[in-house]
Order: structure tokens, then sequence, then C-alpha cells
């Protein structure tokens, strides 16, 4: 999603302020309030936070990792304008030279991160920020938002893409996703998930994905009847008309339909195929596909959607439905049944020592990491290590964390989306089908290095003796 999109003219409500803010301004405010405490106090050295899911949504037995292009966009451009300054000030909070030294900043660290499409799991960090700490931790709000929203959407596409088997995928959800910004993610996580195109024509145009589109039930009841409303739409699109046959009854609209098609036949053209979007999908694919062979169109595409996701999808499936591709929306573009996750940007090392949380249920892992992922013999992924950054892998384990941005600028050009759809579909085809059945999948293996476990020890132990023992009550 390029930036103009998130990007939007916004008026501040204080007078003082009235030209355009920035995505600079989009942080917490206890970002804001820690950062002039940082400042003031000296405390300025140099920070590594990791990005994490604590564990996977109901059903999940994968996540995919997605938003790091927009994340790494967003870090390149950072700032803060006279617009976002002057709101500041007006809160009457901020010390004038702290705001100062805000208006000149920018990103200046280092990003590790898990390239867009690779698979990956609980506690293992998906992305490691270093620099400042004021900047690390002011730009946590948008990165944990981006990466967590694109993971969350780019893992549903990839169940309902998985549901499908070889059958087309259509992204349909643009009216009814949270927004025009989540619109143009879900239409560019299905792209990279292995959809085959979207109804939404300015995230088709914008990624170079196929447009697709059929007709609204609005252009049949325009019409005095149905079929006069088949004739007409297919008068406009010769060569590359669907029609929506369920209006009245979908059977009776089957029928009229194929009239239809067999009117443009004789003109020389051919109806491209039906769209089912209510009832009994499997009875109407099987009576709609009989219907057309009889009459002449074994090769009419029977497209079916209204309210799918991958359980009805692999349902239609497995039932044998003679459908030829799906369109899915609402339920696909807001993850319905897994709308969010438990990630977490947690700082792990400052000023080159490691530090942890030993909150109940939210102790984290010091000191920056890497991922080693490690495969069997026959091509399958068999577990994962999280270790240590400075570790080296116990046999041959391929690291997932990459150097993707240093003092601030990418190191590479941006990838391209065709790119990480390749990595998803090679990551994909090495996970275990345990892994990815849609109901109670398998747990995949993740596991902490022995170097890692020891710092864990050595740093909890200290944090206990220094912060916790002089609190206790005596007994």
């Amino acid at each position: 999603m390029p930036p103009d999109l998130l990007r939007p003219s916004l008026r501040s409500p204080t007078a003082a302020v009235c030209t355009e803010l920035s995505l600079g301004l989009f942080t917490d405010l206890y970002e804001l309030t820690m950062a002039q405490a940082y400042w003031q106090s000296g405390t300025t050295g140099t920070a590594t936070f990791g990005l994490f899911f604590r564990k996977l949504p109901p059903d999940r037995g994968f996540l995919v990792a997605a938003g790091l292009e927009l994340v790494l966009d967003y870090l390149e451009q950072f700032h803060l304008t006279p617009a976002d300054i002057g709101y500041l000030r007006s809160l009457g909070r901020f010390d004038e030279e702290f705001l100062e030294f805000l208006s000149g900043l920018r990103f200046t660290g280092d990003v590790r991160a898990m390239p867009e499409g690779t698979l990956f799991f609980a506690d293992e960090p998906v992305l490691e920020a270093t620099g400042p700490i004021i900047e690390s931790q002011l730009v946590e709000t948008f990165i944990l938002n981006q990466i967590h929203f694109q993971s969350i959407l780019a893992t549903k596409a990839a169940r309902v893409r998985h549901a499908a088997q070889h059958r087309q995928v259509i992204d349909f959800g643009a009216r009814r996703c949270h927004g025009a910004e989540a619109a143009d993610v879900a239409a560019r996580v299905g792209a990279l998930v292995g959809f085959d195109g979207t109804s939404n024509t300015l995230a088709a145009a914008r990624y170079g994905l196929p447009p697709y589109g059929t007709m609204a039930h609005s252009f049949v009841c325009a019409f005095p009847t149905e079929v006069e409303s088949f004739r007409r739409y297919v008068e406009s699109f010769p060569d590359t008309a669907t029609l929506l046959v369920d209006t009245y009854d979908t059977v009776g609209g089957v029928r009229k339909a194929l009239e239809v098609a067999g009117e443009l036949r004789r003109k020389g053209h051919e109806l491209c195929g039906l769209r089912l979007d209510s009832g009994d999908l499997l009875d109407l694919s099987r009576k709609t596909r009989e219907l057309a062979d009889a009459a002449g169109f074994p090769k009419l595409q029977i497209f079916a959607s209204g309210g799918l996701d991958e359980f009805e999808v692999e349902s239609l499936v497995q039932a044998g439905a003679p459908i030829d591709a799906f369109g899915v929306g609402t339920r696909v573009g807001v993850s319905a049944d897994a709308p969010y996750a438990d990630c977490a940007y947690k700082l792990v090392e400052y000023a080159g020592r490691p530090v942890l949380k030993l909150s109940p249920q939210k102790q984290t892992h010091p000191g920056p990491k890497q991922v080693f992922r490690y495969h069997e013999p026959t091509g399958l992924i068999s577990h994962d290590v999280i270790a240590r950054a400075d570790e080296l892998p116990e046999g041959p384990g391929t690291p997932l964390l990459t150097p993707v941005m240093r003092d601030g600028k990418r190191l590479t050009s941006p990838v391209e989306l065709a790119s990480s759809r390749s990595l998803f579909q090679s990551e994909f085809a090495c996970l275990s089908d345990g892994c990815k059945a849609l109901r109670s999948p398998r747990a995949f293996p993740v596991h902490f290095s022995t170097g890692l476990d020891q710092l864990t020890k050595k740093v909890s132990t200290a944090i206990v003796a220094r912060e916790l023992t002089h609190c206790r009550l005596p007994e």
C-alpha cells in the first residue's frame, strides 16, 4: 500500500494547527511521553526491539509474514512535520527543547526481518529494529499495526487458497473491509498467497493484479425481465460476461442464462460463466453443471460467492461441488473467525545489556535473536529453533531473519509482489499437512537454543536478585 493512501489531509482540532499532519504522529501518546523522559534523562543509547506473536489465533497452525514492505517505506520517510509539532505543543505537556529535538528526528536504525511470504510460528521474532531508543520506541505503534494486521489477513487468505485446491479464488472483500486501506491490504496479501485476482480495481491497477467482476442484483432488477438484463449485459461484454443467476429463482435464472448463451454463440461469442451467490451452493452447482452440459456448454465456468471462507470452501470442494472459482469477501477481508492475535514489540537489549520482562504469562526472552529453520530429507520443514543472534545453527539450519535496513535506508529495492508470492508457495509446499489443517491443526515444533535458555536464566536470576528480593514480605 503506497503512502498516499495512508496520508490523508487531516485537520487538527486546534486552531493553531491547520496544515497537514503526517504518519509520524501515528503513535500512542505514551511513546511520546517516554521519549521525552528518555531524552531528559540522557537515556538515548542503542536499543533492540523484537516483534513476535505470543500465540497463534484459534485453529491456526501457522502465520504468514506480511506488512514488511510498507513498514520499510514508513521508516524511510519517518519524520514529524511542523503541523505535528504544533499539535504536540498545543497539548501543553511537552518541553519546548524536546519538541525542537523531535522536529529533526528521523529513523536511523537497522532492521532485520523475515521476508514477506515467510511462514512463522509463536514466539518467533518476525522483525527486530535496532537504533537509538527514542527512534525505535516511537515507531512501535505503526510497525505493530501493519505487521499484525497484514499477517492476520494473509494467513486467512492462505487458508482459503489451500482449501480451494486448484480452483480459482478471487478477492471480493473491498466493500466490507474496515476502510479503503484495509481493502487495499486484503487484495495485496491475497495475491501474495496465491489469489488469482481482485474485484478492487484500484488495487488491481496498483499491484498489477487481474481485475475480476460479474454483475450485481441491481442490474438485473433494473430491467423489466431477468432475461432482458442478461441480453443487455452480454451485448456490452460479448466475450467476457459472467451472469448472476440467483436474483429471483436460481435454476430459472440458469435456464435463461443458457438461452442467452446460445444466442451469443450463434453470433460467434461464448458466455464465460454463471455466478451463484446464495442458497445451497452444492446442490445448485450440481444442477447448474447438469443444465449447462446438457445445453452444450461443458466449459461454461461456475462461479460461487456469498459469505464464503475457508471452511465453506473446503466443505464444497470435499463434496465434489462442480465449482470452478470462488469469490471470497467479508469473512476473509476481516478475518472474521480470528480478527486479531496476541503480538508484541518488546525491548530485548539496551546499550548492550540484554533485558526481559517477568510479567506472568508474558515473560520475554532477552537479547537480539535469530530463527533457524530445519528441513527433513523429504524437504518438509521439521522444526524451528529460536537462538541468540550471535549463535551458529546446530546443523544445516537456515536463518530466517535477514538484514533489510541499515542506518534508516533500505538495503535493496522494494521486493516485487511476485517474488513474495513465490517464497510463500515454496514455504507452504514444505509445511506438513497436519499444520495446514483448518480445524485443530498440529502444533509446529519450535525450540529455544541452549544459548538462549542460558541467557534467559542468567538475566532472570539477576533481575530477581536486583529487583524482587528486597520486596518480599517476611514469612
